[in-house]
């Protein structure tokens, strides 16, 4: 376990910075109550205690739109320009404790075989130093999923007290980096221990404490698939797509070519199962109405993912759709909803 004063905060991040690209949450505008962004730390950057950022963490490793290839074309010969090179070392301070454990469910996706050769780049260059919740929103329910916000993963794992930041090193990685800053203290294991007693009082007090998954998983499949409750939860949904768009584990994305006159150029970008033209192919659409694709997400979040991947359900109660959605729907209001036939 290591210290250091919170005055000495901006002598870190320019050690870090020094040899790694450093990210952290910032201030979104001039107004803290907008929320967080993650940023590169420069000179100045102050760094964001809120909660959680807007989008999560996740672009890091898996980004929004990404170019994956080239390709050449001279009459019948196609040359492929495989543009893939060494990502560049980098440092992700601040991480919540949710937002840490969506990587695990992206690694079970995309580092499981065949490995996503992108995906592995970033997660092989990336350091995660998370950041324990003294103040989680009222919106959170990580618990719900087995998540402590009082002790994230990641490489390194923090803690910030009115005076110090307490860090400690779970990996190599973790281990190496905070090696290499020499302003460190050395601070006694238990050190933390009062900070987490706090954060874990504080989420015995949230109103989603008690959200039950019993409902869920793999094993109710047909029960819920056919649940006649899926119509009316969909009713008042626009599609719109922006609760895939801030959600830490949605993975779905598409791809597409680009002839720019001199060539082919090939993206990767995010999708959404809400929009209506999700995995439409020539034979159509496999989910036509509203209430399918509706259904399809939260099926996703609670059946399939757990049924696939030992039990782990595929949301980690970052809250992040419950703010940003605006009919207010979200997957607590589903959990809950279909939930109470089991009540």
């Amino acid at each position: 376990m290591k210290k250091l004063s919170r005055s000495n905060l901006d002598a870190l991040f320019a050690a870090i910075a020094d040899t790694k690209k450093l990210y952290l949450p910032v201030a979104d505008g001039e107004d803290e109550k907008r929320g967080a962004k993650y940023a590169v730390w420069t000179p100045g950057t102050e760094y964001s205690t809120a909660v959680n950022t807007i989008r999560s963490a996740k672009d890091f490793f898996f980004p929004q739109v990404e170019r994956m290839a080239n390709f050449k074309l001279e009459g019948k010969t196609i040359e492929i320009d495989d543009i893939r090179e060494e990502c560049e070392d980098f440092v992700v301070f601040g991480v919540r404790a949710c937002d840490a454990a969506s990587f695990q469910i992206l690694d079970s996706v995309y580092l499981a075989e065949p490995v996503d050769s992108y995906y592995q780049n970033r997660r092989e260059h990336g350091v995660i130093m998370t950041m324990a919740c003294g103040k989680p929103s009222e919106t959170c329910f990580c618990s719900v999923f087995g998540i402590d916000a009082s002790e994230p993963a990641g490489d390194i794992s923090c803690w910030m007290t009115d005076d110090e930041i307490l860090m400690q090193a779970n990996t190599e990685k973790g281990e190496a980096l905070l090696a290499s800053l020499s302003m460190l203290e050395d601070a006694a294991d238990q050190a933390a221990d009062d900070v987490k007693a706090l954060i874990r009082t504080v989420l015995e007090k949230l109103p989603l404490k008690d959200l039950s998954t019993k409902s869920f998983g793999g094993d109710k499949l047909m029960e819920l698939f056919h649940s006649e409750k899926w119509a009316e939860l969909s009713q008042a949904c626009l599609g719109c797509g922006t609760c895939t768009f801030v959600c830490p584990t949605c993975q779905c994305y598409d791809i597409r070519d680009f002839d720019t006159g001199h060539g082919v150029q090939r993206f990767r970008c995010w999708d959404s199962c809400m929009y209506s033209d999700f995995t439409k192919t020539a034979g159509g659409q496999p989910r036509p109405t509203q209430v399918e694709r509706f259904r399809q997400r939260f099926m996703h979040k609670l059946v399939y993912h757990p049924a696939n991947h030992e039990g782990t359900f595929g949301c980690v109660g970052c809250g992040r759709c419950m703010k940003s959605c605006p009919i207010s729907m979200n997957i607590v209001k589903a959990m809950k909803t279909l939930g109470e036939d089991h009540e």
